[in-house]
């Protein structure tokens, strides 16, 4: 774990994940001022899981994890709505929480230890083969990734919890999980009928 920081933080009715993109319409005053303080500080806010109230209106409770958004690019949609294009990025546990006059979450955050560019281990190469597959299929951002990334523990096992159908409560479990060969065994528990592409011998 790292230094302790006052984050901003977004709750949301889904969990952003490290290297995952999100787009973010933002219309409520408190965010549009949160916005315009991060590009005035060149600073960045956090994404939690929203476990009790709404998007809108009074504040809500947020998990005590969450990822960092960073913003990669924004825009004004035709109905005069900001819209931002995120990435995530480091992942912090919160401490304690206070709301600003304006409604804004702020945490006092701790952040984790980013993930070591550790291989997938034997156990764990299905997995690398299933996130090949679905790449393949689905295409995207991700689609031309090597063989470089789909050996990495970290990126397989993000990648696999950003674009398999899990409960967001599942995503928030792998954020708690600071060992990337864990999340790859949790994930492991949660497609156990997965079957491995056919190959040519």
């Amino acid at each position: 774990m790292t230094d302790t920081q006052t984050l901003p933080l977004f709750p949301l009715h889904g969990v952003l994940l490290p290297g995952a993109a999100l787009g973010l319409r933002v219309f409520e005053a408190r965010y549009l001022d949160l916005v315009r303080e991060c590009g005035r500080q060149d600073s960045t806010f956090g994404i939690c899981l929203i476990l009790e109230g709404e998007e809108v209106g009074a504040p809500a409770t947020p998990a005590a994890w969450g990822v960092e958004a960073v913003v990669e690019d924004f825009d004004v949609g035709a109905d005069g709505v900001l819209q931002l294009r995120l990435r995530g990025a480091r992942r912090f546990h919160v401490g304690r929480t206070r709301v600003r006059d304006n409604g804004l979450v702020v945490g006092e955050v701790q952040w984790r230890e980013p993930d070591h560019d550790d291989e997938l281990r034997p156990e764990h190469a299905l997995l690398g083969l299933l996130l090949e597959r679905i790449l393949e299929q689905a295409g995207g951002e991700f689609a031309g990734a090597g063989p470089a990334q789909l050996d990495q523990a970290a990126w397989v096992g993000w990648r696999l919890a950003e674009l398999l159908p899990l409960e967001d409560e599942q995503r928030l479990v792998l954020l708690q999980e600071d060992d990337a060969h864990q999340r790859l065994d949790r994930l492991l528990t949660w497609i156990p009928d997965f079957e491995p592409p056919e190959t040519d011998l």
